[in-house]
């Protein structure tokens, strides 16, 4: 059985105060390119998920690696792609579609500050420097908490709302649920929704096997989380052993 991790990142920006909200999903530049140094000297290719998906289906092997951006912020595009364009790697980034040219807003209640977003001709310039856009919803939803047409609704339209507002030749095939938070109904959406892939929360490297090859265990695939304090020696450890694994809950 073979592991591929597909890393979680957020922010790449220089990371806010000592004390702030969450300042630990915000990785500074610095580090983000030592990662991927650090998985280029080994080998290793990231991939966006639409490049990674024959990986997960066990239909090609490699040396691979998912990249993986929430949310949309407009330092992906800004600090993170030159990086991506400097070791030829692909990403995708979960877009939240109402949120498109404005900031976290669902974020403020929590007090994080209030980060922009990027608008639809920063999202083009990302497809255009050959990454990916997926979608996480229409407003960063806590789908568990909606009714089965909200949840739809959500899912559903945030896909359509995305391809109508961005050019990329293969639409938008590629899901995350907001906040890890997700049920039967949320899967059967995201499938009926025409999504190849949807990404979790859960800790893990995707161990690819026959089961990895079913639709529905592509519509729950694990991450490996990287935050502000990940060095790369951490991430490396994280990606080829079996640290990042013995966070899956077991069910």
């Amino acid at each position: 059985m073979r592991s591929i991790p597909i890393l979680m990142y957020h922010q790449i920006d220089v990371p806010p105060p000592k004390g702030s909200t969450l300042r630990g999903l915000v990785v500074a530049p610095r580090n983000f390119w030592w990662h991927m140094a650090a998985l280029r000297l080994c080998g290793y290719r990231g991939l966006s998920m639409t490049q990674l998906e024959p990986y997960l289906r066990g239909e090609r092997q490699g040396k691979v690696f998912g990249i993986t951006f929430d949310d949309g912020y407009e330092n992906n595009l800004r600090c993170a792609l030159p990086v991506l364009k400097r070791f030829g790697f692909s990403s995708t980034c979960y877009v939240v579609a109402q949120a498109v040219g404005q900031t976290n807003r669902w974020d403020a209640e929590q007090g994080i500050g209030q980060v922009p977003m990027m608008d639809a001709a920063q999202l083009q310039r990302w497809v255009d420097a050959g990454q990916e856009i997926g979608s996480h919803t229409l407003n960063h939803a806590k789908l568990t908490a909606l009714t089965d047409e909200q949840q739809w609704h959500e899912i559903a339209e945030s896909k359509q709302a995305l391809e109508a507002l961005v050019k990329q030749a293969q639409g938008v095939r590629h899901f995350c649920y907001p906040y890890g938070l997700y049920d039967a109904t949320s899967i059967d959406a995201v499938k009926s929704a025409g999504y190849a892939t949807a990404t979790t929360t859960v800790r893990a490297r995707v161990a690819v096997d026959a089961a990895a090859q079913r639709s529905l265990r592509l519509l729950e695939l694990p991450r490996v989380l990287v935050s502000r304090s990940t060095t790369f020696l951490h991430l490396l450890l994280k990606c080829f052993t079996s640290y990042e694994d013995r966070h899956t809950p077991s069910h």
